[in-house]
């Protein structure tokens, strides 16, 4: 692996969770067991580095049915257990000094060639698929992201679905660069493109259970008062540069007590989070398999 290659890592944790995310499966292990091999992945390499950091970029969460994103539990959280018929949306993310590489994948549990899922499920998979089929071929030198916006408002039009725009530049500081009404895409620049489909009315809305993924802001600074906000915020510089998930620390009900106030001063933001397909992907080579033609859905929209 190399600096550049954080894509083969993450395709392959995204692979084992989908593979893993089958019935009867928790939510909990499976947010679990994309981050320990990620974990796992990026420690074999440039071990001599030791200055460089290296890991998870976003922490793999497990949305169901009309949960949009975003969804990873904690140990203490109430946790869920898939359901034949549930609509899954994988989302994780890998980087090695910076380089960061994100995926994301929608699927029905239990669905499969033989038994294909029909009806409004299949017909925002399909609308999906087609939009990041689209954004593949428009996200190019000289295309401005209206372009890609305005194909996508034709495919959902035609599934009578809605969708919501995520486009997000990737720096190698592992910082996000805010949307823009209107850009054009340039050389070398790395975007990642999100595609969330909804039959709803398309528009998110904060749920009931409490936010465990939180995004830092080097640009921010604030004298904690509180002896634990201290310590939690310390272990946060040093272990995260980008998205950092509660379940990653050993004690839970401190980190808990310590995110509070350091949210509450915009050291970390909460990471914001019908049936809602997403697909999630690199707007560059790597994407060439991210997706893929989704034969075990039949749509009722032709």
């Amino acid at each position: 692996m190399t600096k550049g290659s954080g894509a083969s890592a993450d395709r392959e944790a995204l692979c084992l969770v989908v593979e893993t995310a089958t019935l009867g499966v928790s939510v909990l292990s499976l947010c679990e067991k994309g981050d320990a091999f990620i974990l796992a992945e990026t420690g074999k390499v440039f071990k001599r580095e030791n200055e460089m950091k290296k890991g998870i970029s976003f922490p793999t969460s497990v949305s169901v049915n009309n949960c949009v994103c975003h969804f990873s539990p904690l140990k203490s959280d109430h946790d869920y257990t898939l359901k034949g018929g549930d609509l899954v949306k994988i989302d994780l993310g890998v980087h090695v000094d910076g380089f960061i590489a994100n995926v994301a994948h929608s699927f029905v549990v239990g669905a499969s060639k033989e038994n294909p899922i029909t009806g409004r499920k299949a017909d925002v998979i399909k609308a999906a698929h087609l939009c990041a089929e689209a954004a593949l071929r428009l996200v190019k030198p000289g295309n401005q992201n209206t372009q890609v916006t305005e194909a996508w408002n034709k495919i959902a039009h035609s599934f009578k679905a809605n969708f919501f725009l995520l486009f997000h530049w990737l720096l190698l500081t592992l910082n996000f660069r805010k949307d823009q009404e209107k850009a054009e895409f340039e050389v070398h620049e790395v975007y990642a493109v999100g595609v969330l489909i909804s039959t709803g009315e398309g528009k998110a809305r904060e749920g009931a259970t409490r936010t465990t993924i939180f995004k830092r802001d080097p640009s921010k600074q604030y004298g904690l008062k509180m002896k634990t906000s201290r310590m939690f915020f310390s272990e946060v510089e040093r272990r995260f540069d980008a998205a950092l998930l509660l379940s990653a620390f050993k004690d839970e009900a401190k980190a808990r007590l310590g995110v509070v106030e350091c949210a509450q001063h915009e050291l970390l933001h909460e990471k914001e989070g019908n049936y809602l397909p997403l697909l999630f992907d690199q707007a560059s080579k790597t994407a060439e398999n991210a997706t893929e033609q989704p034969t075990a859905y039949t749509e009722a929209v032709e």
